[in-house]
């Protein structure tokens, strides 16, 4: 439902230098990043890639292809790693396109499309630092919402906490939001909802 930036996975947008850049410096905080950033993603760019996966690593190490054309030939040079990568390494592809890449290659990971990802409602809320009379006052002004309104604040509340304040989110949390997702869709009342969702973030706060 949510996508884990830090598990293996393709990215379709237009400013590939600009994602890669994003992607690197996120993943740069905790872990070894190889990039590869080319024009063109060409046989001889596979090659090093396959001989940077096969470098033992104790922790993972990210490994990101941004190029604005993979050719045919390199692509499948990598299938076999990418069905079946190393230990400790994680694959992220960042092209322009869908079309660039060949359906072999894209069954292997999840896609995110950013292109046609829809404007998200934002929240005026700061997760990390939240407490009781803000929770209040929230579900105060969301006890009226109706399902697809609630999976807009949903969506709102996830993309403020990881992209607007850049929090690292628990499993708990992350299971939360999918919870969120299901019990919306079962009909579940949206103030409900919300409230174990918000809350989560105050149990975070305590805890840390």
């Amino acid at each position: 439902m949510f996508y884990d930036y830090k598990r293996s996975h393709i990215v379709i947008t237009k400013d590939i230098g600009l994602k890669y850049e994003e992607l690197a410096s996120k993943l740069k905080e905790t872990h070894r990043v190889v990039g590869f950033v080319e024009d063109e993603f060409k046989l001889e760019h596979a090659k090093a890639v396959v001989a940077e996966a096969y470098v033992s690593e104790a922790e993972t190490k990210y490994i990101i292809l941004a190029s604005q054309n993979f050719n045919i030939i390199s692509q499948n040079s990598l299938l076999k790693l990418l069905e079946e990568p190393p230990k400790n390494i994680e694959f992220i592809i960042i092209s322009p396109s869908k079309s660039n890449l060949l359906p072999t290659i894209r069954s292997r990971m999840p896609l995110i499309n950013e292109k046609t990802a829809h404007k998200i409602d934002t929240v005026d809320l700061n997760l990390s630092k939240i407490d009781y009379a803000q929770v209040f006052s929230f579900l105060k002004e969301s006890q009226k919402l109706k399902k697809t309104e609630a999976k807009k604040v949903v969506e709102a509340l996830y993309h403020r906490a990881v992209v607007t304040e850049g929090l690292v989110l628990s499993q708990r949390v992350l299971n939360n939001f999918d919870m969120a997702y299901r019990l919306l869709e079962l009909n579940a009342k949206a103030q409900s909802v919300l409230a174990m969702l918000i809350m989560s973030f105050v149990g975070e706060k305590n805890a840390s």
